[in-house]
């Protein structure tokens, strides 16, 4: 299966689903799932309701050379599955560190795909980082399954606004070397 790439972001495979970069025919199915309340209200940036232009505008973000954040779609057509089952990310800082973030689709949920997900990510290490950073909202357990799961250690709790909740949520934070 030949995957497009975005400039400096490859494409990562494994035997259920794809983690590609995104593209603009992602935009139907990011409105549907990351519009969703059950999704948004777990992201610091993702608004609920959605605004028009919202997700054309992250997808435009996503393929620009000089991004600050590297995006990829968890596709799941290899496996008859849906086309956008949720959303991986590394968002870049300094130091050989990036922030990991992740969203999956509520169809998708307990499928142990942002596990698979996040593990594919990490044996990829498309970045090349020494240490990754993830914060999950401590109302968000399943979250924090996926991170523990993946070797992530807890460092200890912070806060952070979210847009959907139009309010300052208590955080759990993370780290993992690589």
């Amino acid at each position: 299966m030949m995957l497009e790439t975005v400039p400096q972001q490859a494409a990562i495979e494994t035997d259920r689903f794809d983690l590609r970069p995104l593209r603009k025919s992602d935009k139907g199915m990011i409105e549907l799932h990351g519009g969703d309340l059950r999704v948004s209200r777990f992201t610091r940036s993702i608004p609920h309701p959605l605004p028009p232009g919202a997700a054309e505008a992250f997808i435009a973000r996503a393929l620009t050379e000089d991004r600050n954040e590297d995006v990829w779609a968890i596709d799941g057509t290899k496996s008859q599955g849906s086309e956008l089952m949720g959303i991986v990310s590394l968002e870049h800082m300094d130091r050989d560190q990036s922030q990991i973030g992740y969203w999956v689709a509520p169809p998708h949920w307990n499928t142990g795909i942002a596990s698979e997900a996040v593990t594919a990510l990490i044996e990829a290490n498309p970045q090349g980082n020494k240490t990754l950073f993830a914060e999950v909202f401590q109302d968000n357990a399943a979250s924090a399954r996926v991170l523990t799961n993946c070797g992530f250690e807890y460092l200890g709790d912070a806060e952070t606004f979210s847009v959907a909740r139009n309010a300052t949520v208590a955080t759990w934070t993370y780290s993992k070397r690589l």
